[in-house]
């Protein structure tokens, strides 16, 4: 129980401000793992295939945002009655002062004709009732508001790659991104 309300608290960072602050992205991201444990053990084996990262200035519980919606989207990918595999994986690029996270899942995948509206808000593959089409939409904006990328690639019935580019500091107000 502890351990559930510690990653609870670090998944939401209620007891921190949201002002940006240096964190860890693979504690969020087990953090994250945790909380949507239940959602994702019965659909997906997790492999963590973690670099090594510097902390990252950021709003850690927005990013965990992002890493929930990434997961749940990876777990409700794979087909019913098959474990799939979701697969984590991070780096540093030092010269360009850059991480980047991967999620990549070998579920159903995204038909071509829907990649171009994935971040639209409302728009959802789902079934009515499992989706409100809003946990990408959000995503987009969450990275984007920390001067990053997400980008994603698919094949159908071989899975999906969501990576997400970030700084490991953000630009100082009023410089030149």
């Amino acid at each position: 129980v502890r351990k559930i309300v510690a990653d609870l608290k670090d998944f939401s960072r209620l007891d921190a401000s949201q002002d940006w602050q240096w964190a860890d992205l693979h504690q969020g991201l087990d953090s994250t793992l945790n909380i949507v444990n239940n959602e994702i053990k019965y659909r997906a084996e997790v492999v963590r295939e973690y670099g090594q990262l510097p902390e990252v200035e950021c709003l850690p519980s927005q990013l965990n945002q992002v890493f929930l919606n990434l997961l749940v989207n990876s777990a409700h990918a794979m087909p019913e009655g098959q474990m799939g595999r979701i697969t984590l994986r991070s780096g540093h690029d030092e010269p360009a002062h850059q991480v980047w996270l991967e999620v990549e899942d070998n579920g159903s995948g995204i038909s071509p004709e829907n990649m171009h509206r994935l971040f639209d808000p409302f728009f959802t593959t789902k079934p009515v009732g499992k989706g409100t089409g809003l946990g990408l939409s959000l995503s987009y904006g969450i990275v984007q508001k920390h001067h990053g990328q997400i980008t994603v690639s698919s094949e159908l019935g071989k899975g999906t790659t969501f990576r997400i580019v970030l700084p490991v500091s953000q630009p100082k107000e009023g410089a030149t991104p």
